[in-house]
Formats: structure tokens, sequence, C-alpha cells
């Protein structure tokens, strides 16, 4: 494969948000970590089972503050949250049958988001608001997600397509861990295989080498040719890749693809027909100003000829992959303070898989909207 610059121009990032003003936005030149996330597509805003048959959980995306609850049917819904009244955050309420009632003055809510009761209306009150924003959600892989952009568009979007995860030759972790950087730096941190001298004391001498790499106005793509030469390593390693990467001598292929907004990653161990692990990941934007993500992410591993071997080692692959996880979380965590500090992006970048998808974030991402008021309330 060969690399492929992507077109130049400005992409889907030439224009604010849903219902916002037209913005001068320079893509092919603009700073990447004043660049903000599309928001038509699907994002996770929870995991499913944080969010309780008749409880409340509150989470946001890129500051808009989200009310998720589970009602009697079951059923998901993504409110606004604050309450139209006085505007006191619908989590701290109440769930009543499919409606969410506010814990101050009691006002109920339809899953639509419309005011469905208001306990003491008479003729004598004023005329009260519709209600508020409802985000188009669905439930899938374990997880909970919201569409925030047009709602228009929501219908026709597809969901990430995971084929490994209804298979019964594989079984799934799934990890959520808030991450305090731009979404940019953790694209490039999984895309960018040469940084593997930072879990050296996690995977030994691990050696990439890169076959080849791709990309076009929505994707990146690279892929990596890994031989293990021994060294210290965490016991997680082998199991985590059955037969693959944890042997001395082994040789491996690693094939990582953003393809915007999310991420995925499988590994084929030397002379599989069919990857050892598929890793897809997704890092949705908790804050108005986006310096702060929430790393979602699905590991698909093959389950080994051994029954319950797997399981046995299930302990040692999770904290296997949390120690390195948390070796990127630090770095990632380094450069968006030195980010901060600098009030620039002074990266020198030489790599051109890097360079490939920061030119695919830049040319799909959206300015960053400045906090403001919450959406004017539904009127009749």
């Amino acid at each position: 494969m060969t690399g492929i610059e992507s077109a130049g121009g400005v992409g889907p990032g030439a224009q604010a948000g849903v219902g916002g003003p037209a913005v001068e936005f320079d893509a092919p030149r603009a700073d990447l970590r004043r660049v903000g996330i599309g928001r038509d597509f699907w994002y996770p805003v929870a995991v499913s089972g944080s969010v309780r048959k008749g409880k409340v959980f509150a989470t946001s995306f890129a500051g808009e503050r989200i009310a998720l609850y589970r009602g009697e049917s079951g059923g998901v819904h993504a409110l606004e949250d604050r309450c139209a009244h006085r505007q006191v955050p619908l989590s701290m309420g109440v769930v009543e049958g499919d409606a969410l009632r506010c814990a101050y003055h009691a006002w109920a809510y339809r899953g639509d988001g419309r005011v469905s009761q208001i306990p003491y209306l008479s003729r004598e009150c004023a005329r009260p608001p519709r209600g508020v924003r409802a985000f188009p959600v669905r439930e899938a892989y374990g997880l909970v997600f919201v569409h925030p952009g047009d709602p228009a568009l929501a219908e026709a979007t597809p969901l990430p397509e995971l084929p490994l995860l209804g298979s019964p030759r594989y079984t799934t972790m799934t990890f959520s861990r808030t991450v305090r950087c731009h979404y940019s730096f953790m694209h490039e941190n999984l895309l960018d295989m040469n940084h593997q001298f930072l879990h050296r004391g996690v995977v030994g001498r691990l050696r990439p080498e890169l076959l080849g790499h791709r990309s076009d106005a929505v994707s990146a793509e690279a892929r990596y040719l890994f031989t293990h030469d021994g060294g210290r390593r965490d016991r997680g390693a082998g199991l985590l890749a059955g037969e693959g990467v944890g042997r001395g001598g082994s040789a491996d292929v690693m094939t990582i693809r953003t393809e915007y907004p999310y991420q995925r990653l499988e590994l084929v161990p030397q002379g599989a027909q069919r990857p050892a692990l598929s890793l897809w990941a997704v890092y949705v934007p908790e804050d108005a100003e986006q310096r702060t993500c929430h790393a979602y992410g699905l590991l698909t591993i093959e389950k080994p000829r051994v029954p319950g071997l797997l399981r046995m080692g299930w302990p040692l692959i999770r904290r296997f992959t949390e120690r390195v996880f948390a070796e990127d979380r630090a770095v990632v965590e380094a450069e968006q303070r030195a980010w901060q500090e600098q009030g620039e992006d002074r990266n020198h970048e030489v790599f051109p898989v890097v360079l490939d998808v920061r030119r695919v974030l830049r040319a799909n991402g959206v300015p960053i909207r400045p906090a403001r008021p919450a959406t004017a309330d539904l009127v009749h």
C-alpha cells in the first residue's frame, strides 16, 4: 500500500453545528487541537449497564449535558439535562413509568422531551414551554449511543459495524475511561505504533515495521509487522493474542484504521486465517473546549481451543490491557498539557501515518463552539 494524501479544501467542518451560524474554518491549516469532532455520527455516551431501569444517568457530549433514563418499557431515552422550568438538571429527577419527572417542581417529560404534566398547572398560570431537546438514541454492543447532530440525519446514519461481536468464536471486553486530552491525540497514539518503547516494561522488546499505509477523505490506515525479540513481558500479553504476540521470534500483522470518527485495530498471528483480537474504539469529547474525552473500547478476543482457558486468564488479560492503556493515557495527557502551556501545536511530526490521520480529522471536524447558554425552550 502507498500513502494517498486526501484532497485539500474545507470538508464537512465548514459550518458550525446544527442551528449555528456559518464559521470561517480553514480545515487544512487549522490547529488540530482546536478542531471539534463531527456531530452527525452515532457516539456512545454510556455503558448500557450504567443506565438501570427506573434510574437516571448523567453524561455529556462536547459540553452538552445529557440525561439518560431507562423507562418501565425498558427503552433508553436521552434528554437535554435541564428542566425547561428552572434549569435544574433532569438527571436529578425521578423516573415514573416511561416519563422523567424533575426533582424540583415535579414537571414530567416524555421520552421525546415534551412536557407531559405540570401538577399545579391551572388557568391562572402562564403558558408553559413545550419541553427540551431529545436526542436520537440507540443501544448496541452493550453501549448507549446518541446522535448529537442534525436529528433528521440520525435514521439514515449507520451505527458502526462490528461483525466479530456476534461470533461464537470470540468474546468481548468493554472499556470506558475518561482521558484528559483532545480526541485527536488518541487517534495518533493508536495509529503510530512506533511508540512501543513506552510499553517496554509490559510487552518486552516488541519491534514494529511499517508495511504500508493509505488514506482518503474519511479514513487513514496503517499495517505493521510485529516481531517479538524477547525481554520481560506481562503474562497477559501472550494470552491476549493466543499463539501470536508473546512468543520469542513470532511475527504478527497488525492493521489499524481510523474510519472517521471511529478506530479499529486487528491483529492476525503468523499463519492464522482470522484475527486473534480486534479492538474498536471511539473518543467522545466531554467538555465544550474538547480537552477531555471519554474513551470507549470493545476488545474482541478469539477463544482458545482449550475450554475455560480464556476465563482463567481473563484477569491477566485485563491487567495487561489496563497497564498499556495507563501508559498511553499518561503520555497523551502530557501532550495536552504541553499544548495548553504553549498555546499552540508545536509538534514537529515526521511520520506519514500521523500526517495522514491529521488530514482526515481536520477535514471532517467542525469548529469548536464556545460554551453557550442552553438551547431555547421549545415553544408552542
